[in-house]
């Protein structure tokens, strides 16, 4: 008790002190304030980015790979890649099937904008897909009504299909949608069932189209080979992508380099496909993000060097107007602690209320950057507690200069200091 007792004079002391100055407190404080800022915003926008990092690889399945068709865009193309390579087709996928290891589920998938929908909608029109059933479990989706389609729906090329949510408002209302019709193009197909909401991705990354999985009608693979005809057919592959999913505890990296070798000798290196794996693109963002948050913390730190450079500045000019006040608090009894105590009371000070003050700035500048540049940011208890940490430090060391400086003072001398 008899140290907090002896704590709190200093501190009114020390505030008592800012107040006579305030304009200059408040200009010492400007470095901390915008240094602290600055850490609390770049940890925000280092933390937005990589939450929406893991919700990009949990929507695409971190024991996912994924190959993708690089469709041609008109004739020319087509035929010199034809060529070299027949595309991404069947025999693709069956040589995957057949020759690499640890593989959980795998599914081929053929994909086209519908001309004619009905009922119609005044929203975007959905795309249709045909996969097999096992893509319900490799993209971990979930049906809220009905059921997804069957092995024998598939092989019977039976007119079915799944609705993703956005595609069964848009159509169908929100009834219950289970054993209405939707027609595409010429073909009717009877909804067996309707999907939850799914995430989506914002952006288009490493080769992965952007694709809004809830404006999807599903259907049977081969009901889509059979029974749909693409007016663009002679532009597209057999198939245009293949979902694989591993096992857990199997590389999937190392997989997707298997794979990578099968088709490039069937395409002889003709670049008409991509590969991507999430887990793969989760390290590259970790690396990227890790730089990115040196740098910008670095940039922050030479704010905040700057404050406390001010701050040393400001406690020594401090100690050469109080030299006075110095030599009579040395001569009624203080000691050398008890001065370097009270400057550095007022350096940690100037640190609190310019770290209080930055932390409100660094939260107002996230949300005007999530605002302005559409950056995801996110302020976090952590990085709050980081810039507020370091603000405090910077206070304590470089007010320790002036507080040995103001306590060295011969007593007698600052006494006739004028």
């Amino acid at each position: 008790m008899a140290s907090v007792s002896g704590i709190i004079p200093e501190i009114y002391m020390g505030l008592s002190s800012l107040l006579v100055h305030k304009l200059r407190s408040l200009l010492t404080m400007l470095g901390m304030i915008f240094g602290v800022g600055a850490v609390v915003a770049m940890l925000s926008i280092t933390a937005g980015a990589q939450k929406e990092m893991m919700s990009y690889i949990d929507l695409l399945g971190v024991n996912n790979i994924i190959i993708e068709a690089k469709e041609a865009v008109d004739r020319n193309e087509l035929q010199a890649r034809r060529a070299i390579s027949p595309g991404l087709t069947f025999r693709d996928f069956r040589a995957i099937a057949e020759n690499v290891q640890g593989i959980e589920a795998l599914t081929p998938r053929k994909r086209f904008k519908p001309q004619r929908v009905l009922p119609k909608t005044s929203q975007e029109a959905p795309q249709l897909i045909g996969v097999e059933p096992s893509y319900l479990a490799i993209n971990s989706l979930k049906v809220v009504e009905g059921r997804f389609f069957t092995e024998e729906d598939n092989s019977m090329s039976a007119p079915v299909c799944v609705l993703g949510e956005s595609a069964k408002v848009n159509l169908l209302g929100y009834d219950n949608a289970v054993g209405k019709f939707v027609k595409i193009n010429d073909t009717w197909l009877q909804v067996v069932g309707v999907l939850s909401q799914q995430a989506t991705a914002d952006t288009d990354v490493e080769g992965v189209e952007v694709t809004n999985r809830n404006n999807l009608v599903i259907a049977p693979l081969n009901t889509v080979m059979r029974r749909f005809e693409d007016n663009n057919s002679y532009l597209r592959d057999e198939i245009d992508g293949i979902y694989i999913r591993v096992h857990n505890g199997t590389d999937s990296i190392e997989t997707a380099s298997v794979v990578n070798a099968i088709l490039a000798s069937t395409h002889k290196d003709a670049g008409d496909f991509n590969i991507t794996v999430p887990a793969g693109l989760l390290e590259q963002r970790r690396r990227t993000n890790f730089i990115f948050s040196v740098v910008m913390l670095c940039i922050a730190g030479i704010s905040l060097l700057v404050g406390g450079i001010g701050i040393m500045n400001i406690m020594l000019a401090t100690v050469l107007e109080r030299t006075r006040e110095i030599g009579i608090r040395r001569a009624i009894g203080a000691r050398q602690a008890d001065i370097i105590r009270q400057f550095l009371t007022e350096a940690v000070l100037i640190s609190i209320m310019g770290g209080s003050i930055g932390i409100l700035f660094g939260f107002t500048l996230s949300k005007v950057i999530a605002t302005a540049a559409g950056w995801s940011t996110v302020v976090t208890t952590s990085s709050i507690a980081v810039a507020f940490g370091v603000s405090v430090g910077i206070g304590l060391l470089f007010g320790i200069y002036p507080a040995v400086q103001a306590a060295k003072l011969d007593p007698i001398e600052a006494i006739r200091y004028e």
